[in-house]
């Protein structure tokens, strides 16, 4: 979790991109949205990608965007944690 925070706090723009990709595939009509395409997308619209972008964060983004945007809940799929 302090990995995700740091790597977020430092590369602002990452949650942002996050931000408008969801909304914009949800603004299609989707009602579903992986989180991991949406990295993926992500590393291939940036030049360089992004360096310590790690899998692992998906899960800790998606919330991440659930917490700022509730109304979007319903579009990941989210598992129990084992670790806090």
């Amino acid at each position: 979790m302090d990995r995700f925070r740091a790597f977020d706090a430092e590369h602002p723009y990452v949650y942002r991109a996050l931000e408008r990709l969801t909304a914009d595939r949800l603004a299609t009509g989707a009602t579903r949205v992986g989180l991991k395409a949406l990295l993926e997308d992500l590393r291939r619209q940036l030049p360089a990608g992004v360096r310590g972008l790690n899998n692992n964060f998906t899960a800790l983004y998606a919330r991440k965007l659930i917490e700022d945007h509730p109304h979007w809940a319903r579009a990941f799929e989210l598992r129990r944690r084992r670790t806090p």
